[in-house]
């Protein structure tokens, strides 16, 4: 099946990353500060404990990610970022550490066929994508640049910051007192109080002939027809919150889960895979939840809250993201 999702970048481990299954064990290049629990929570949306059917069967499910069986999970209560991670944001943590991306490092993200204008053409690597040729790999395109060199990113503050690898992600949200969410956490949170919901808000996609989300309209990967308001990234809080008051849990940008990827773990019924799962201990990939900006109707419809699909954790591109949870206290 063709991957509208976030191409792996087959890039190799960067030097002293040590993962390990709770994905909080890299070795940082800043040391991490003290953080007011106050300040930690702001900006953050409280969940309290709770019990919840995780995963789907869906008629358009894709049964090769693993989206079943749908269980019984029980999650213990938590904090987590009302919205993704914003440029703004990133930036003042990259301004107060001096952190280098890894796309930075290596020098080259993929970035959507359609927003790579004339200026960046000249900076695309022969890297193409197997089956996903709108995928194109630029030289210079980051977090600072999402579309190469010429592009930028001060017009785009309350924008999600894009272009950031599963390693990225989790040294920010160590930065920030945080942490990744797992996949358990990120789902209940996503449900919004809603049982067995099709979508974040419901099982309609447009009620009343309203968008909920930033996703793909009109002719992929060729024609977007921005009926939501948008093509590419939408700032943050565009559309109407869920249940619970999280914004864009559905397109927009994918958000990197602290999961190692599995389709199989979590079918046993066994207290690890019930009770406040973490995933599985070890694996090459890392989950991604939320759906992007590019997701379609016709073949990647996985803005539903129980789709899922995974990355190589040093990858990147011009549709994912991130956001953090924390413990509550």
């Amino acid at each position: 099946m063709p991957n509208c999702c976030s191409p792996a970048a087959g890039r190799q481990p960067s030097p002293g990353d040590e993962a390990s299954a709770g994905g909080t064990s890299y070795e940082l290049p800043f040391e991490v500060p003290t953080r007011d629990p106050r300040e930690v929570a702001r900006g953050m949306v409280s969940l309290p404990a709770g019990e919840f059917a995780m995963g789907g069967a869906d008629e358009d499910a894709f049964p090769d990610d693993g989206e079943g069986p749908v269980r019984q999970v029980r999650v213990s209560g938590f904090r987590l970022d009302e919205t993704a991670v914003t440029n703004r944001q990133f930036g003042a943590f990259v301004k107060a550490t001096g952190y280098v991306t890894e796309a930075e490092r290596f020098g080259w993200s993929f970035v959507f066929h359609l927003f790579v204008g004339p200026e960046q053409r000249a900076h695309v690597k022969d890297a193409g994508v197997p089956g996903a040729p709108w995928w194109l790999a630029v030289e210079g395109a980051t977090w600072r640049t999402p579309e190469g060199p010429g592009s930028d990113v001060r017009t785009r503050p309350q924008h999600p910051v894009v272009h950031t690898s599963w390693q990225d992600a989790n040294a920010y949200a160590r930065w920030a007192g945080k942490r990744l969410p797992t996949e358990a956490e990120w789902e209940y949170a996503a449900r919004g109080g809603l049982a067995r919901a099709r979508y974040a808000w419901g099982d309609e996609l447009t009620p009343r002939g309203r968008w909920r989300c930033n996703i793909w309209q009109g002719r992929f990967p060729r024609v977007d027809t921005a009926e939501d308001g948008h093509t590419g990234t939408a700032p943050v809080k565009s559309y109407a919150p869920n249940g619970f008051g999280l914004y864009e849990v559905a397109g927009n940008v994918w958000e990197w889960c602290a999961d190692w990827w599995s389709t199989s773990w979590h079918a046993q019924d066994r207290p690890e895979t019930r009770i406040d799962p973490a995933g599985p201990p070890a694996g090459d990939t890392r989950v991604m939840r939320g759906g992007s900006y590019l997701c379609h109707a016709s073949y990647c419809n996985r803005y539903r809250v129980a789709a899922r699909t995974s990355n190589t954790p040093d990858s990147s591109s011009g549709n994912l993201g991130f956001r953090c949870a924390a413990d509550l206290g």
